[in-house]
């Protein structure tokens, strides 16, 4: 009889101190964002009206009525009706590049090397003789005659000056004879591995190189100082602030880079996270594998646990590997920029450091080979390929037989969905009506098996998320071109594009247990918008605005 009172009393006392627990916990909350549409994206798909933040952390979900009863007092933040995203994510990006974009000419959108030398002689009227003038965003595909562009232009444009400009793909430069100069390149310059000195028919080169062959230029190009690397880091953060996302995957990462990134995170100077990946095998990916992963940096703002490569070049300047010929250049195959075997070196070498890897690789042939590479390294060493998350970045052309591979071998494919509505003006032209149905394939990879990891590789697409959420679940232009999407067959939902930029590039980072919904003990990362990008219709999208950033429960921009 006394051991059942006893176990009734313990039963009291239990039930008492997790109801206490309950009720305490819940009523720790710093603010409440009311009288919202809510996607969480948990696995219900849930659509809630509130949310209630304490520190860094979501702490309860659930009805406007329900939260303000059981947070009595706590801030409440009236959406009226607005709609809130777990934390947008950019899964491919370059936040140093963006940077840059903005301190140098903006070259998006001309539609002629002669409006690109009028630019380039304003900018040069405006400097020192003998300073460098960059720039980024031309694209030969948007100009009445589809060439590339000559040394001539610029030289006449800026006689005094060295002028560099890249593609936008950032897979191809446009130099002056002064930058040649300075470089050393001339005629008896020979090409180099994977990259193309683009020549006349003397064998003099015109001004464009293309893939490695821009590495002849690195000794000529003045370095970046620490200063002008933060300039252009905080720059580049507090826009993508003001666009929604509260984190960017930046592939293509040096020492000095994550240096000045922790330094603005130190001082409060970075108001997104950043997933940070290495910029390939040599001084920093020698110094990262004797220091292992860097993971949680500031309070979780910054982590360093994987490295980017590339085995192929661009589709828009004809460097993407096809397995057979480009359908507008025969002979041509494209170019691979790395050998299988130092791939397959760097994959060995992040498997015993604990490492993710990211390939770039655009082409079938890319693919094929980075797939075939992952597989080999995976098999040789026993590992679980869903542990590693390994993903190919791009992933723009497949053969379909590979299609499956990605989900069977567990790597990700990282993919930016406006890439399919920039190119789709003449990827047919480059890779026929055949290939082409297997290009941009994200309904393909989707129903194998697959995720998409989703971003923009911005500064060669638009910082803004809207644009690649829109491009996803449409596959037209922003003037709703053509009406019924670009090879429609291949479209993503509205959810599974909201998923790309949030859930799925969590699971891309090895972060879907701290963000990319929002649930109760994930980080207050949310995006608040305008418009209810998820039932309006299509063309509303693109006139949604971003009302707030959160990150970690701080407000990081408003409007």
């Amino acid at each position: 009889m006394q051991q059942r009172i006893l176990a009734m009393l313990f039963a009291i006392v239990l039930i008492g101190t997790f109801f206490f627990i309950v009720k305490t916990s819940t009523l720790n909350a710093d603010m409440l964002l009311v009288n919202g549409a809510v996607y969480t994206l948990d696995e219900h798909n849930t659509v809630a009206q509130a949310i209630a933040i304490s520190g860094d952390k979501i702490v309860a979900t659930g009805s406007t009525g329900e939260l303000m009863r059981r947070y009595p007092g706590v801030m409440a933040i009236d959406l009226k009706g607005k709609t809130v995203l777990p934390g947008l994510t950019d899964g491919h990006a370059h936040i140093l590049g963006e940077g840059s974009r903005i301190f140098n000419l903006d070259l998006v959108g001309t539609t002629s090397p002669q409006q690109i030398a009028e630019i380039v002689a304003k900018r040069a009227a405006e400097v020192p003789a003998g300073s460098w003038i960059m720039g980024r965003g031309w694209d030969q595909n948007d100009w009445d005659v589809k060439e590339f562009p000559t040394k001539e232009l610029l030289d006449n444009a800026a006689p005094n000056n060295p002028v560099k400009l890249r593609r936008v793909d950032g897979h191809a430069d446009w130099v002056n004879s002064k930058v040649l100069e300075l470089a050393g390149i001339n005629a008896t310059t020979p090409d180099t591995t994977g990259g193309k000195i683009v020549r006349d028919a003397s064998g003099n080169p015109t001004g464009v190189l293309i893939d490695n062959a821009s590495d002849l230029l690195d000794k000529a190009v003045p370095k970046l100082t620490n200063e002008d690397v933060e300039q252009r880091l905080i720059a580049a953060l507090n826009e993508c602030a003001s666009l929604g996302l509260t984190q960017v995957h930046d592939m293509g990462v040096d020492l000095q880079t994550i240096a000045v990134m922790k330094k603005i995170i130190d001082e409060g100077k970075c108001p997104i996270r950043i997933y940070a990946l290495i910029g390939g095998a040599g001084e920093t990916w020698n110094y990262y594998l004797m220091k292992g992963p860097e993971l949680g940096y500031g309070n979780n703002m910054l982590n360093v646990r994987g490295i980017k490569m590339y085995i192929d070049g661009a589709l828009g300047s004809r460097g993407a590997a096809l397995l057979d010929d480009y359908s507008d250049d025969p002979g041509n195959k494209g170019l691979t920029v790395n050998t299988e075997e130092q791939l397959e070196a760097v994959c060995r070498q992040a498997i015993e450091h604990g490492f993710q890897v990211c390939t770039h690789a655009i082409g079938d042939r890319g693919n094929n080979i980075v797939l075939n590479v992952y597989e080999k390294v995976m098999k040789k060493n026993s590992k679980d390929s869903h542990f590693l998350r390994w993903r190919i970045e791009h992933c723009q052309v497949l053969q379909p037989s590979d299609i499956p591979r990605f989900a069977e071998l567990g790597i990700i494919p990282a993919m930016q969905p406006t890439h399919a509505t920039s190119d789709m003006y003449w990827a047919e032209a480059r890779l026929g009506q055949e290939r082409v149905k297997y290009a941009y394939a994200w309904r393909s990879l989707l129903e194998a098996g697959s995720i998409i990891v989703g971003g923009s590789d911005f500064p060669v697409e638009s910082v803004n998320p809207l644009l690649g959420f829109y491009a996803g679940a449409t596959r037209s232009d922003v003037k709703g071109y053509p009406a019924d999407g670009w090879h429609r067959e291949q479209k993503m939902t509205r959810e599974e594009s909201a998923r790309a930029f949030s859930q799925w590039a969590a699971y891309g980072s090895f972060e879907e247990q701290t963000k990319g919904t929002i649930e109760v003990g994930k980080w207050a990362d949310l995006t608040i918008l305008s418009k209810d990008i998820m039932t309006i219709p299509d063309q509303e999208i693109l006139s949604a605005n971003v009302e707030m950033t959160i990150v970690g429960g701080k407000i990081v921009f408003q409007k």
